[in-house]
């Protein structure tokens, strides 16, 4: 029954030219059964005076309004309604993506608003969300790494987590090489098509066990592609210290081994990106976005299904309903 009300082509619209023919139908008999009335000669009327006039007089007609409903369905069904259905085989490449981020002392420096670490969360936050088809994974680091979320679907899980995210959780410092080989060692099993590490920190690396070198050797040899971005301004920028005063904003030099991120994102077949303030740092994960896109191969199948069946069944029954009633309820003695 959906079907016959989702006609989405007609092969042969020509026959609804024949619909003009139930309007003239509709005059040839107003006059025909008008001309028809039976003529009876009486010397009055007095006779008739109070005969009724039997329902059957005014049913009668109901038969020719069968008979053009069953024509109208049968022109119908000469224009062969059809209906068109589809399917897809979608086929989509998976991204696993883990998102290393230094959460180091430096990372609190005010030249990005609110500041360098709550930027770089709340821009992370929204690069996910366009993200639903990948896994994703969150490794922090500072003076070491560790894993804050496995690769996942759960973005909603991720998002929670990002607010316990602090600066100080771990012990200070800059280990680019621990972020980066614990970022590795989430994505060195994954069967994924496209493996990714977006490695952002501010500093120049100066704790930890791993070479970032090494590290980054690493990722060549499982595959694995490094964005790395350099987060803060150029020259000086305000961090807040402590004092007998209170937390005070001092301008202090703006450290980056951009050198090193370079290295690392060309021997993995990356791409280095420096952010030095907010509207930056949004474009460069919309560019990595545009980079990193998910491959959808789609096969579709169309198939055209006649629907005149209905049309010529509800046609054919109202003929013969006609026919029955034409025949035994108002038959007609000679």
């Amino acid at each position: 029954m959906q079907n016959l009300f989702n006609i989405e082509h007609w092969a042969n619209p020509e026959y609804f030219y024949l619909l003009l023919l139930i309007p003239l139908l509709v005059m040839w008999y107003w006059f025909r059964h008008n001309k028809t009335q039976a003529e009876v000669r009486y010397s009055g009327i007095a006779a008739f005076a109070e005969v009724n006039k039997s329902p059957r007089t005014w049913l009668i007609h109901g038969l020719f309004a069968l008979r053009l409903l069953a024509l109208s369905l049968i022109i119908i069904a000469l224009a062969r309604p059809q209906y068109t259905s589809s399917k897809q085989n979608i086929q989509i490449e998976g991204i696993d993506i883990v998102m290393a981020l230094d959460v180091s002392g430096s990372m609190l420096a005010r030249d990005f608003q609110p500041d360098r670490l709550e930027a770089a969360k709340d821009v992370a936050e929204d690069f996910i969300k366009g993200r639903p088809d990948d896994r994703i994974s969150i490794v922090i680091f500072s003076g070491e790494a560790f894993t804050q979320v496995p690769l996942t679907t759960d973005h909603d899980m991720i998002s929670n987590l990002f607010e316990e995210i602090k600066s100080g959780m771990i012990e200070d410092g800059t280990a680019i090489g621990d972020g980066l080989a614990t970022a590795v060692s989430r994505l060195k099993d994954s069967q994924a098509i496209s493996k990714v590490i977006i490695l952002i920190t501010d500093g120049v690396n100066n704790s930890g066990s791993v070479d970032p070198m090494s590290a980054a050797e690493m990722a060549k040899m499982f595959g694995i592609r490094v964005y790395a971005v350099g987060i803060g301004s150029m020259g000086m920028a305000p961090y807040p210290v402590q004092t007998p005063y209170g937390i005070q904003l001092q301008q202090m030099k703006v450290q980056i081994d951009e050198e090193l991120l370079q290295k690392i994102a060309a021997m993995t077949g990356g791409k280095y990106f420096r952010a030095d303030n907010n509207k930056k740092l949004r474009d460069i994960y919309q560019e990595i976005d545009q980079m990193e896109r998910s491959k959808i191969d789609v096969q579709e199948f169309k198939k055209k299904h006649e629907s005149y069946l209905p049309f010529a069944l509800a046609a054919f029954i109202l003929l013969a309903f006609e026919i029955l009633l034409r025949y035994l309820y108002f038959k007609r003695i000679p």
